[in-house]
């Protein structure tokens, strides 16, 4: 399982031209499930996510994560985020879980960011195309694999 993570002002998913999703300051999380994912993947991905200190503290030092400064969280499925570029120039996504595999991972995962959390979360809608408005802090951009630990 790999996570595309943002720090942001905002973010918001449209889908047909509707906003159907948004937050303040808080977290743009972009997943990315593969066929071999397990709940596994997904309790160590939400415990380090939750504790990621990438925000501020008074003293401009990223010390503080997303619960210690009431931050909201946004979570998008990205099959694109398992892309292999090796070959070619057309992209293979080989790597990414089929819909009946990555649908209930995707919603285990939101559920558990949500109960650890205690944050407002929001989502994207699987299988949806989406445009996604972003104003990333910083920049601050991490990629996060669970099977990289």
């Amino acid at each position: 399982m790999k996570t595309l993570i943002q720090r942001v002002f905002s973010s918001s998913v449209t889908i047909d031209g509707n906003i159907t999703a948004n937050i303040n300051k808080g977290l743009l999380i972009f997943l990315g499930i593969q066929p071999d994912d397990s709940s596994v993947d997904i309790d160590y991905l939400v415990a380090k996510i939750v504790k990621l200190r990438i925000f501020e503290d008074d003293n401009d030092v990223m010390n503080l994560d997303v619960t210690d400064v009431n931050g909201e969280i946004m979570v998008v499925s990205q099959f694109t985020l398992l892309a292999n570029t090796k070959k070619g120039n057309r992209p293979s996504y080989i790597n990414a879980a089929k819909p009946e595999i990555s649908k209930p991972l995707y919603l285990e995962f939101i559920e558990k960011i949500k109960s650890q959390s205690k944050l407002k979360t929001e989502t994207g809608t699987f299988g949806a195309n989406m445009k996604i408005n972003l104003i990333n802090d910083g920049p601050v951009t991490i990629l996060i694999d669970s099977k990289n630990k």
